[in-house]
């Protein structure tokens, strides 16, 4: 199939280069021509790992390529996915004026009968609010589908290639959309993952109640932890007799400093809005994102605790921090715990020293000159008071700790990710504070 993508952000370009990969010959447009300059010569804008290599074969293979005409684009594709950003408002809704924008101008550019497809994580209504701004351009026949994406960072091309269900959302009796849809992605679910097929209004319901639903698992965990730290318990062991029940499962149920990127805080807000603007009050997710709020501070305030029960102050300590992105195997730090973690230190007088695999680049734009970002992870530990551990990358999980002991002024660890043993550690000599343990 010949298709078009309008937006080459984190989803646009992820789906173009993976419906690239089955064959289909797609075109990714985008307003920002040194951006597609970039793509081009096979550098990502992104860290998300196995797409590099995607976007450079499908570059040479000539099934993928960049431009910035939305016209000829449309004018060359039957199928034309939007997926361009849905900032937040200040209201929490999200903002929809680049997504009605693109409905406008492929309107406008249609030659032909063509199925206009929501990748864009949008409100509900969205579907009919695009069909409406397209049908005041164009008399051509054209059907808008509702497709979300469900995709995890650090495993996006994974998710995309192996989804665990595709979701179309079409209008009642639009066969000849449903059947387009069915065929493109049937070489995505040849082990058996579901199409689901549903209205456009479930379609994009669905989107935010799997996230909301996953944050609310995340905060419950987070609220958990809280509790066994009061009563003497371990978050793990209840962990897994949870995770065992089958009605539940194990996924999502880990204690930490609490969730972030861009997508959970955003959706959750955008559910809120929803249900508000139509007289709901969700309090289930309103306690949900104070509890995630709250949950980011709690890490600090161990700090604080420690050092001012050691006749200490946090005031001129230096803290050494790993783990910047929101989560491993991205450089994703949009509503990253380690963003209001840091700030906190900052705000209290302590001097930071930082380092993760991925994120230095935009920590560098968060934070300015305000904190040290070091290239190796050991070069954060030189003379540090503390180590706070924010982000569970795998270099973390086996490090030399009789080398983080000799570097750390004091061997104190603050794991905000459970990620070693706490009787293993007290072994070895440290001072070790986690979640929930």
């Amino acid at each position: 199939m010949k298709i078009a993508v309008v937006g080459t952000g984190y989803v646009g370009l992820v789906l173009g280069a993976c419906l690239a990969e089955n064959g289909n010959t797609v075109v990714c447009v985008d307003k920002d021509r040194s951006k597609l300059d970039t793509l081009e010569a096979g550098l990502m804008p992104i860290y998300e790992p196995g797409l590099e290599e995607l976007v450079r074969r499908n570059g040479h293979e000539e099934r993928l390529s960049f431009t910035t005409d939305l016209m000829e684009a449309v004018r060359s594709s039957s199928i034309v996915f939007i997926a361009v950003g849905t900032p937040q408002g200040e209201d929490g809704s999200a903002d929809l004026q680049h997504v009605m924008s693109v409905a406008r101008d492929v309107g406008r550019a249609m030659n032909k009968y063509t199925v206009v497809v929501d990748k864009s994580t949008v409100p509900v209504g969205t579907a009919r609010r695009v069909r409406e701004v397209i049908r005041r351009e164009t008399e051509q026949p054209f059907s808008v589908v509702s497709n979300p994406e469900f995709l995890k960072q650090g495993a996006a091309v994974e998710d995309s290639m192996k989804p665990d269900r595709v979701v179309i959302g079409i209008d009642p009796g639009d066969e000849r959309a449903g059947e387009i849809m069915r065929e493109l992605y049937a070489p995505f679910t040849r082990t058996g993952a579901p199409i689901l097929m549903m209205d456009t209004t479930s379609a994009e319901l669905s989107k935010y109640a799997a996230n909301a639903i996953l944050a609310t698992r995340i905060s419950f965990m987070n609220e958990i932890a809280n509790v066994c730290e009061l009563v003497g318990a371990d978050v793990d062991d209840v962990r897994r007799a949870i995770g065992s029940d089958r009605r539940i499962g194990s996924s999502f149920l880990f204690p930490g400093v609490g969730y972030g990127g861009s997508c959970f805080p955003k959706d959750v807000k955008a559910l809120l809005k929803s249900a508000s603007d139509e007289g709901y009050d969700f309090r289930i997710l309103r306690a949900v994102e104070h509890v995630n709020q709250a949950q980011k501070e709690r890490l600090v305030a161990k700090m604080e605790q420690y050092f001012a029960t050691s006749n200490r102050k946090l005031s001129g300590k230096t803290i050494a921090v790993w783990g910047l992105a929101f989560k491993p195997k991205t450089d994703d730090m949009r509503e990253a715990p380690s963003i209001p973690i840091i700030q906190h230190l900052l705000a209290r007088g302590a001097c930071v020293r930082a380092y993760d695999p991925a994120a230095t680049p935009v920590a560098r734009q968060v934070f300015g000159g305000r904190i040290v970002l070091c290239e190796k992870s050991y070069d954060a530990l030189a003379g540090a008071d503390a180590l706070a551990i924010v982000t569970e990358w795998n270099e973390f999980r086996e490090p030399d700790f009789d080398r983080m002991r000799a570097l750390l002024k004091t061997p104190v660890v603050f794991d905000g990710r459970n990620i070693y043993s706490p009787e293993h550690m007290r072994a070895l000599g440290f001072t070790y504070f986690s979640v929930g343990r």
